[in-house]
């Protein structure tokens, strides 16, 4: 993305615009129009700036000084990736930005880009003492030469037979829950929501099968979307039907302010301010509520469910190819971190409905695996060596469901030091704790963040990123609303939510553990007694853990039994799909510890 010097270029000409925009000083997310995870090429202004680029951050540049601040998963990255003659590193939770402008920018006008953020993030930074500025251009733009063009692939239908309800079933459930709100319309803006209500999916995206593109939803059912026409070719338009209209980006303005005098309901978190601003502009009357896609999207219903299930089985089935060809070569030298990873992909690209990586694979040897989100490159690859521990995370995109799974594995020969196995085995103690969960209904991410991090906190150990994310159902790998995490809303968990659980342990500068599977959210059976309704986890995810980490003194006997368990399952539902050498490898790293 940069190349030697190009930051401090970026930084110099991003300063010398400061002036003509009337601005002391400006804001620069790491978020497109559309506020996701993952954005295209175009829109990776931060990268470009800074040169930083992981998938979370912001920085704030003013004339004598700059920052850039990351969370806990890029702690190391983007020290490594920053010059810190230039750039201020900041830790995003511990450090925020709202701190750092009321530090250094009291009094001082802050540009930012209206359509990049939230309005709740503006709202976080309206209390600093510095004057928010919305500009009517995004400043990197004028000064990025050699912009990469937007993305321009086609949408496509995605087949009811793996959505499980038609889109005239989900828009009519949305409506009706704005028409139970008194509301006339809702903004969408988030292009999940837009794939998911309207059944469609892309190619904008490396990663994530997103058409970019945003929407009006109004009461009526009948949906306005505005995204390239040239990328919905006739069958997907007929797929959508004549309730969808479709309108250029360039129109949205116009349909806005089409809407004054109505109301419309907006999401400040997933929602750029500009929106707000227009609408109000308008006339419209608003209200501030969730998107109505974003919780009916978070609750797979039961076709996605199964879908989910049978994605899983046919990656576990890559996957216990790719432990086997590990374990058999790892000992001998000769693997680096990207060799490994493109053979676990060769694996997944064989299966049938795969579409793509859900996330470019992290695949850590020793120091590198302390890296949260380490990504190898050519430049960073290294050997894998034996007697060292490896982090493997990764995933896969299947038209039928969405797949994430880490494992940490010893390369061997040799065993492996006492310590990394005490901590090993706290780790995998918390997975299984939450794992076998039972909670009441209500119960939310952030109060159960703490059952997975208990074994590790008995020993003053932590880790410094969330255990669990949503997950989508051929869409993004991190789903909201719902997160194993402290810093997560507390939104309810419900039947059909799928989250991940893991929890790791780093220890930089010689390995990291992380040990992944998903989990489906389900009713409990009724108890004796029992006062209120209860939720537990299915796991979805089906790969062996490395025993030859285990240190089976630490394991309760139940503990050890649900791992005996959940390789006896493993083994009873992968391994017909294996032969030979594999099968055999399976059956022993299935055997009970």
């Amino acid at each position: 993305m940069t190349h030697p010097g190009a930051s401090t270029q970026h930084l110099v000409a991003l300063r010398q615009s400061l002036p003509g925009l009337g601005v002391d000083g400006v804001l620069i997310p790491r978020s497109d129009e559309f506020l996701g995870e993952y954005v295209p090429p175009s829109s990776e202004r931060l990268a470009w700036l800074t040169g930083f680029t992981g998938s979370a951050g912001m920085a704030i540049v003013l004339a004598n000084r700059a920052a850039v601040f990351t969370d806990g998963r890029y702690t190391t990255q983007v020290a490594a990736q920053t010059d810190p003659a230039l750039w201020e590193r900041r830790h995003l939770i511990e450090q925020p930005p709202h701190e750092w402008l009321a530090e250094h920018a009291a009094g001082l006008r802050i540009g930012y880009d209206p359509r990049l953020h939230p309005q709740a993030a503006i709202d976080r930074l309206a209390d600093t003492g510095a004057v928010l500025v919305p500009l009517a251009a995004n400043p990197i733009d004028d000064i990025w030469r050699h912009r990469p063009a937007p993305p321009q692939a086609a949408a496509v239908p995605q087949p009811a037979e793996y959505a499980g309800l038609s889109s005239e079933e989900k828009r009519a459930a949305a409506a009706q829950a704005l028409n139970d709100a008194g509301e006339d319309a809702a903004i969408l803006a988030d292009a999940h929501s837009v794939a998911w209500l309207l059944n469609i999916r892309g190619g904008d995206l490396a990663h994530t099968p997103l058409a970019l593109g945003s929407a009006v939803l109004h009461a009526n059912g009948q949906v306005d979307l505005f995204m390239e026409p040239a990328k919905l070719g006739p069958a997907t338009r007929e797929h959508m039907g004549n309730h969808v209209s479709v309108h250029p980006p360039a129109a949205l303005a116009e349909s806005l302010a089409a809407l004054g005098g109505r109301t419309v309901r907006v999401d400040p978190d997933l929602t750029p301010a500009w929106y707000a601003a227009t609408l109000q502009e308008a006339g419209a009357k608003l209200t501030h509520g969730e998107d109505p896609v974003r919780l009916p999207r978070a609750c797979k219903n039961p076709v996605e469910q199964q879908g989910a299930r049978a994605a899983h089985l046919r990656d576990a089935g890559a996957m216990a190819r790719f432990l086997h060809w590990f374990a058999t070569e790892a000992p001998k030298g000769g693997l680096t971190e990207v060799s490994a990873a493109e053979r676990l992909l060769a694996f997944r690209t064989a299966l049938p409905l795969f579409r793509a990586e859900s996330f470019p694979a992290i695949s850590g040897a020793g120091e590198n695996g302390a890296v949260i989100h380490y990504r190898a490159s050519a430049e960073s690859d290294r050997p894998i060596r034996p007697n060292e521990c490896y982090l493997i995370d990764s995933g896969a995109q299947f038209t039928d469901g969405t797949t994430d799974i880490t494992r940490t594995l010893w390369t061997g020969p040799g065993d492996p030091p006492a310590e990394l196995m005490e901590r090993y085995t706290r780790v995998l103690r918390g997975h299984i704790a939450l794992s076998t969960l039972r909670f009441p209904q209500g119960a939310a991410g952030p109060h159960l963040d703490a059952v997975a991090r208990r074994p590790l906190w008995d020993a003053g150990l932590d880790y410094d990123h969330g255990t669990g994310h949503g997950v989508g159902s051929f869409l993004s790998v991190h789903e909201g609303p719902v997160a194993f995490s402290r810093a997560a809303k507390p939104v309810p968990l419900r039947e059909g939510m799928i989250l991940s659980n893991e929890p790791g342990f780093y220890l930089p500068g010689h390995y990291g553990i992380r040990i992944e599977n998903l989990l489906l959210t389900r009713a409990t059976p009724q108890l004796p007694g029992q006062a209120k309704p209860f939720l537990e986890f299915e796991t979805l995810t089906l790969a062996p853990y490395d025993r030859r980490l285990i240190d089976l003194p630490q394991l309760s006997p139940v503990e050890r039994a649900w791992i005996d368990a959940y390789h006896a399952r493993v083994l009873a539902e992968v391994g017909p799909a294996l032969e030979g050498e594999a099968a055999a490898w399976l059956a022993t790293a299935c055997a009970r510890l």
